[in-house]
């Protein structure tokens, strides 16, 4: 499961303002939460170094948000 929806809530931004902050569509922020597609690149890349988490973490690998 990826934990995309979790970071962003974390920050308290809805789905528009996060996908503003990394560069894609609002539609494309909604298609990764709901699992209908993945992230990949500097999408991942972009929303690492906006959450301060692991890629990993992301994409659901690993249940250590931290580990690099």
């Amino acid at each position: 499961m990826l934990n995309i929806s979790y970071e962003r809530q974390r920050l308290n931004l809805d789905q528009e303002q996060f996908a503003k902050k990394i560069g894609v569509s609002k539609s494309t922020v909604s298609r990764w939460e709901r699992g209908i597609q993945f992230p990949y690149g500097s999408d991942l890349i972009a929303m690492r170094e906006l959450c301060g988490c692991s890629i990993d973490w992301l994409l659901g690998v690993t249940n250590d948000r931290t580990q690099y």
